[in-house]
């Protein structure tokens, strides 16, 4: 069992999404830094000196942080618009690969159906 979970911990893929998933978590901290602290305090501004972020509504002993929410929406849109990004470049590097790569050779089914065809047309 454990040589099982060795070699499955161990594909490419598995590795691949660990990296993934540290340096996304690393890359969410950046983008909500960027909006908390750079991005909604200029917004603030020039909204006429709001501060997003304590923006709120107490309704009876509930408090919405509408504010909070706010800040959570332009993080979202920020990360979604970087990775639509991203995926958009491997497709098109991907697309590039593909055209530039030679068609697959023919099989052997196909070489002799191919010489089978050129028989009964030389034979007609």
């Amino acid at each position: 069992m454990w040589a099982e979970f060795k070699e499955f911990a161990m594909k490419g893929n598995v590795m691949d999404l660990a990296v993934a998933v540290i340096i996304g978590g690393a890359f969410g901290k950046i983008v909500s830094s960027l909006v908390g602290d750079v991005i909604m305090p200029l917004v603030g501004l020039v909204m006429g000196g709001r501060n997003f972020s304590g923006l709120s509504i107490t309704i009876g002993d509930a408090v919405v942080k509408y504010g909070a929410f706010l800040q959570n929406v332009v993080d979202f849109l920020i990360i979604a618009w970087v990775i639509f990004m991203m995926v958009k470049a491997l497709n098109r590097v991907h697309k590039k690969e593909a055209a530039e790569a030679p068609p697959p050779a023919p099989s052997n089914e196909e070489v002799l159906l191919a010489e089978i065809r050129d028989l009964l047309k030389a034979s007609r």
